[in-house]
């Protein structure tokens, strides 16, 4: 998908169900990511990962050269774009397929949309940088705004909530008004339930649980659960690359309950699980 297919997307006006669910592949140029951390870090193994995942099917390359992982700290500015901008160069030769920055830095943002990046994914729904949303509306490109509690530093250091549910949502809808009023376009705007990020086992559960109610915000649901935390712990599987099924499994629930974007590690796998949940479903 390039990104003036990306923008008829979000402009369908096909119901949730109808409209074709996209899959996000997930490329972190760093040292630190929890499930691939240092594999991808030179240009030529993430721009070989790259071309991996496009034959495999990803309609959208999410770049990440900072982990948000729980514990991560924050990568200057000038180190995220020395590892982003020839990867995204070098892809942007071979490719027109829609590229995602994950960055919460305006700075990068801009850069890397100049480079050719046509979409911001930002885990801190533009808090921790004020001109965030300010950049997204003057450039004219999507933003993805996630739901986090705190920062990835302390986020998972005993997260509580009265409803997670109910505040997640609320969240998101303070964040979509503080988009608009930025200006935004309201189609270019799609919301994270951030699982994860500040939750327990149980909050990310009643997230799933419950995920159709944040579709009723009005915007596409960007669904990110691939190799978590909170798989392994519901499945007893230590390592992150084992979780492949269980990750599935949380694919096949998003995508009958709202979720239309699905940020993953394996393309393959979840290209089969959307097709058979599809076609069960009628869709």
């Amino acid at each position: 998908m390039n990104p003036a297919a990306f923008e008829s997307w979000l402009l369908s006006a096909a119901p949730v169900r109808a409209r074709p669910p996209l899959v996000m592949g997930i490329l972190n140029i760093t040292p630190d990511s929890f499930s691939d951390g240092g594999k991808y870090l030179s240009p030529a193994s993430a721009i070989d990962h790259a071309r991996d995942m496009i034959t495999q099917g990803a309609d959208i390359l999410d770049l990440g050269a900072e982990s948000t992982r729980p514990g991560a700290t924050p990568v200057p500015a000038k180190d995220q774009l020395s590892r982003l901008l020839p990867v995204i160069q070098a892809i942007r030769g071979r490719s027109d397929i829609l590229l995602s920055v994950d960055t919460t830095d305006s700075q990068v943002a801009a850069a890397a949309v100049s480079a050719g990046a046509g979409l911001i994914n930002d885990v801190s729904a533009g808090r921790f940088d004020p001109q965030m949303l300010a950049v997204a509306a003057r450039l004219g490109v999507p933003v993805a705004l996630m739901h986090m509690l705190g920062e990835p530093g302390t986020m998972q250091q005993n997260p509580v909530y009265t409803d997670v549910v109910r505040e997640v949502k609320e969240h998101l809808a303070q964040r979509k008004a503080a988009a608009l009023a930025a200006g935004v376009a309201p189609h270019r705007i799609l919301l994270d339930p951030g699982i994860g990020f500040g939750k327990t086992i149980q909050h990310n559960l009643a997230l799933l649980k419950s995920l159709i109610a944040l579709r009723m915000l009005g915007c596409p649901i960007l669904l990110g659960t691939s190799r978590k935390r909170f798989i392994g712990a519901v499945t007893g599987v230590d390592d992150p690359a084992g979780r492949i099924i269980g990750s599935c499994a949380t694919i096949a629930w998003g995508i009958t309950n709202g979720a239309e974007v699905l940020r993953v590690h394996d393309i393959a796998e979840t290209v089969q699980t959307i097709r058979m949940t599809k076609a069960i479903t009628g869709a």
